[in-house]
């Protein structure tokens, strides 16, 4: 049985793709949506279209970003020395957010999962190794969630990186085991960077 006109329920059922939205989000969503002025509806949709055009990933870091090489990665005032390899890039955003960090950033778009069938060659590990071949960096923090993927992915990379004599520190456990690195305040990255240690 529909309740609602076509146009809503095909906006209610598109809504109700984005994570953590479920059926009731999407549809008080999608009305609140069409309560608004047409010019500020105009102006979400406008952001999706721009955002979903001009985004994409660094060449270098694989950060998501509107220019190649990214803000970051082109910032030569940076460390560049020291590398921080994160899970995703709302994990950058995150540590830039606690203001302490200085180096530079991978991301690995994910973490190895033999439970879920992704191994290492289905994140941007690849790239990272042939940027460490190719640089002069001393330092790889490895700062993948504290979980058991993010666990053994730190491991991986800390054995692949071992014999090049690059230091591989992991980052302190201030942030609690199945916590996520986005959802994390500043202070407890900052004792967690600051309190990381080599593996």
């Amino acid at each position: 049985m529909r309740y609602y006109a076509k146009p809503l329920n095909n906006l209610i059922s598109q809504l109700s793709k984005l994570p953590g939205i479920g059926g009731k989000t999407a549809q008080r969503l999608a009305f609140h949506i069409l309560s608004m002025d047409e010019k500020d509806a105009i102006a979400i949709a406008d952001a999706i279209i721009e955002g979903k055009r001009s985004m994409k990933y660094c060449s270098v870091c694989g950060n998501l970003t509107d220019q190649d090489p990214c803000g970051i990665c082109s910032d030569k005032t940076r460390d560049q020395r020291v590398v921080c390899v994160v899970e995703n890039a709302r994990d950058v955003a995150a540590m830039e957010r606690m203001r302490e960090f200085n180096g530079l950033y991978h991301v690995l778009h994910g973490s190895i999962s033999p439970m879920e069938g992704i191994g290492p060659e289905d994140i941007n590990l690849k790239s990272l190794i042939l940027r460490l071949q190719e640089s002069e960096i001393d330092e790889v923090i490895l700062a993948t969630n504290p979980n058991i993927e993010g666990e053994a992915t730190a491991m991986y990379i800390a054995r692949l990186i071992k014999p090049s004599g690059i230091k591989a520190t992991r980052i302190a456990h201030g942030i609690p085991v199945g916590g996520d690195l986005e959802y994390t305040d500043e202070i407890t990255l900052s004792k967690a960077i600051e309190g990381r240690r080599e593996l």
